[in-house]
């Protein structure tokens, strides 16, 4: 008796599940992502690895080991997942309406800028459904190395070749202080100056942070005294409340600065300079929606550095409106 083909005997569910997996390379993690419970990732991967009459994973000990099978499976499911997707955005196109699925990482820095993207993002492309997970600068490199989101948006990124990206705005980094800082009535002071009070700082890790550190050791500037804040909006706090001063990006406090409740000090080398980046591995082709998104950004640049150099005002109309889309709505 003939077996049934490969192609009667494999189930779109049991390919997501494994790419869950291979990707994770935890069953655990895996049921999380997914929504699912262990045993039913389990069972999964058993059906598949007796369709495909191979094993796809092994354990020693608490380690899940990649056996050759899952890594050659592994890129002919992205294949296959790659080309529902342009399945889907055509079909999209000639219904006349874009739909799809985008979710995005982002570093808290990034939360300043990037909502004005989707916003407008969203005005053109409504059907698009963005997910959007603010995180430190460790989660996010963790989650690129998971491959957890179509594109993480981030500052400072790695020196690694395997690795996608795009410039899409600068990150000014500027210290502040509270108004009637001492600093402020200095003739000239200098970054040993501003080091000699507590400073705020993100956790180790931190893009700012990071970035803080080695302007500071390129001075040879000793930060000397500092005070762990796990939020750039308790470091605002902290610096309103007189507990120390800080290094933040310019986005992050131009309300207080325009406001009057902090201020900048004119201090040699600043702003820091750096810029927030989409980035994505290489050999990960991104979606239609990725693609499409990365092409609006690209459009979109030369409007979104006009609105963040200009002085504080609200962002112009861009057509949205913050209802959910319904069939034969009239306004």
């Amino acid at each position: 008796m003939t077996r049934p083909s490969l192609l009667n005997r494999l189930t779109f569910r049991q390919l997501q599940v494994f790419q869950a997996v291979h990707r994770q390379q935890s069953y655990s993690r895996a049921a999380e992502q997914l929504g699912l419970t262990q045993p039913a990732v389990s069972a999964q991967i058993r059906q598949l690895e007796q369709a495909l009459e191979q094993p796809l994973f092994k354990y020693a000990g608490k380690t899940l080991h990649v056996l050759p099978a899952a890594d050659a499976l592994a890129a002919s499911v992205q294949s296959i997942f790659g080309q529902v997707s342009s399945l889907q955005m055509e079909l999209s196109e000639l219904a006349g309406t874009i739909r799809g699925e985008l979710n995005l990482a982002a570093v808290s820095t990034a939360q300043y800028v990037v909502p004005h993207i989707l916003a407008r993002f969203r005005a053109r492309y409504p059907e698009v459904q963005i997910r959007l997970r603010v995180c430190n600068r460790g989660q996010a490199l963790e989650r690129l190395a998971e491959r957890r989101d179509d594109l993480v948006i981030m500052g400072m990124v790695p020196e690694d070749s395997n690795l996608s990206f795009m410039p899409i705005l600068d990150n000014e980094m500027i210290p502040v202080v509270w108004p009637g800082h001492p600093l402020l009535n200095e003739d000239k002071p200098t970054l040993d100056d501003f080091a000699r009070h507590y400073v705020l700082m993100r956790e180790p890790g931190s893009g700012t942070r990071t970035a803080f550190e080695e302007f500071a050791a390129r001075e040879r500037v000793s930060l000397s005294h500092t005070i762990e804040l796990g939020t750039n909006e308790a470091i605002k706090q902290g610096v309103m409340a007189h507990l120390g001063v800080a290094v933040l990006p310019r986005l992050a406090v131009q309300l207080e600065l325009a406001s009057g409740l902090l201020a900048s000090p004119s201090l040699p080398g600043f702003p820091l300079r750096r810029s927030w980046c989409t980035v994505y591995p290489k050999d990960r082709h991104p979606s239609p929606v990725t693609e499409l998104f990365l092409r609006f950004v690209r459009e979109l640049l030369p409007e979104l550095n006009r609105h963040f150099q200009a002085p504080l005002e609200p962002m112009p109309g861009h057509g949205v409106v913050c209802l959910p889309v319904a069939e034969n709505t009239r306004f």
